[in-house]
C-alpha cells in the first residue's frame, strides 16, 4: 500500500541518486513515466548517470534530446519517477523545466530541472521486495567516465530561465 512521504526526497533515496559512486549503483535502474501526446504511458529506463538529486526538492535529469520522453516532459512537464530501493519502491511526482541542452564528450543531452512534487512508498506488511530492475554493464571502464561526466555536467548547470 503507498502513502505519502511529502514533497521531500527521503534521506536514503537522495543518497541514492546523489551522483556519488556510480560504479557501487551500476545496476540500478529507475523506470520514469511520462504521457504521451494521445495519453498513453511511456517508460523510459535510466541509470544513475543520467539522474541526479542535488536536494530534496530538486532532481536533474539528463535524457537524449531526440527520445519521446525527451518530448513529453517538455509536453506535459509531469513525470512519475520509480525507484526501488531496499525493501520498499517509491513512485516520486515531478514537474519539470527544460533548460539548454548539455553538452557531453558523446553527444548532447537534453537538461531537465524537476521539482519533486510528492513522494509515495509503496511497502506492505505481508511481502518484500527484493529487486528492482537491474543490468549490468558490458564495458564498464567505458560507460562510468560517461557517467561520472554526465553527473558534473548536471551539477553545474544552470537552471532553466
Amino acid at each position: 500500500m503507498s502513502r505519502s512521504l511529502g514533497p521531500e526526497l527521503p534521506a536514503n533515496l537522495a543518497g541514492l541518486l546523489d551522483g556519488h559512486d556510480l560504479a557501487r549503483r551500476e545496476g540500478l535502474t529507475l523506470l520514469l513515466v511520462t504521457t504521451d501526446p494521445d495519453g498513453w504511458p511511456r517508460v523510459a529506463m535510466l541509470s544513475v548517470g543520467e539522474v541526479l538529486a542535488t536536494g530534496p526538492r530538486e532532481v536533474r535529469l539528463a535524457l537524449w534530446p531526440g527520445s519521446a520522453t525527451t518530448a513529453n516532459l517538455a509536453h506535459s512537464r509531469r513525470s512519475l519517477l520509480m525507484v526501488v530501493a531496499g525493501a520498499a519502491a517509491y513512485y516520486i511526482r515531478l514537474v519539470a523545466r527544460r533548460g539548454e541542452d548539455i553538452t557531453l564528450s558523446r553527444g548532447p543531452r537534453a537538461f531537465f530541472l524537476a521539482r519533486v512534487e510528492e513522494v509515495l512508498e509503496d511497502v506492505v506488511g505481508y511481502a518484500e521486495i527484493t529487486s528492482g530492475i537491474g543490468f549490468r554493464l558490458k564495458d564498464p571502464a567505458q560507460v562510468l567516465p560517461a557517467w561520472a561526466e554526465a553527473v558534473t555536467a548536471l551539477r553545474s548547470a544552470p537552471g532553466p530561465g
